[in-house]
């Protein structure tokens, strides 16, 4: 039954998450939160890796999941799940491409999913820092502004946009393992 819940989850996130893999994080929270498969942390987590690993956010994050809720079985089901949606409306655009090309109401539609998919990852990055820079249970218990912020976590990513700034030439690649070497010292170093 978890292997067709995964599918299911995972081919109504590929068929709504217009815009990439960032805009798949809304679903991905909304889905934490109804089936218990992963915490918000968690999807935080995935994004991380999701983002240092070859490939697509969305599939790398769809394979995790499947994988962490229900092993290799579970991966291809969420992947399967994810790219359905996908195959299915290239396959029926690419037989009517040609009537498609220059339909004032196709390109309408486009111009009209521009905004809700930049709304989509807008809502997606302000969820990830929210998660990465505050500490929400600490204005539970103390209710003062400053102690919800996490200041190691502001302090490193002010470290990581002043040296991605100063570094801008060097591949991004760099830059990611400059992050994570990053974030092993100071997860290693107890901050």
């Amino acid at each position: 039954m978890i292997y067709l819940l995964l599918f299911w989850e995972f081919f109504k996130t590929g068929l709504f998450a217009v815009g990439g893999g960032l805009a798949t994080l809304p679903f991905l929270y909304d889905m934490g939160e109804r089936t218990g498969w992963f915490t918000a942390h968690q999807v935080a987590d995935m994004l991380a890796v999701s983002e240092s690993t070859p490939g697509p956010i969305g599939i790398n994050m769809a394979v995790y999941t499947g994988y962490t809720s229900a092993g290799v079985l579970g991966s291809v089901c969420a992947l399967v799940g994810i790219v359905t949606p996908s195959i299915i409306i290239i396959v029926i655009i690419a037989a009517f491409l040609r009537a498609f090309r220059d339909n004032k109401y196709v390109n309408g539609a486009f111009y009209g999913i521009r905004p809700t998919s930049t709304g989509l990852i807008a809502a997606a990055g302000l969820t990830v820092a929210m998660g990465s820079l505050l500490r929400m249970s600490a204005w539970e218990g103390w209710g003062r502004f400053w102690t919800v912020l996490d200041w190691r976590a502001i302090l490193l990513a002010a470290v990581i946009l002043a040296v991605s700034k100063k570094w801008s030439k060097l591949h991004p690649v760099f830059l990611i393992l400059i992050g994570a070497v990053a974030g092993a010292v100071f997860r290693f170093a107890g901050a």
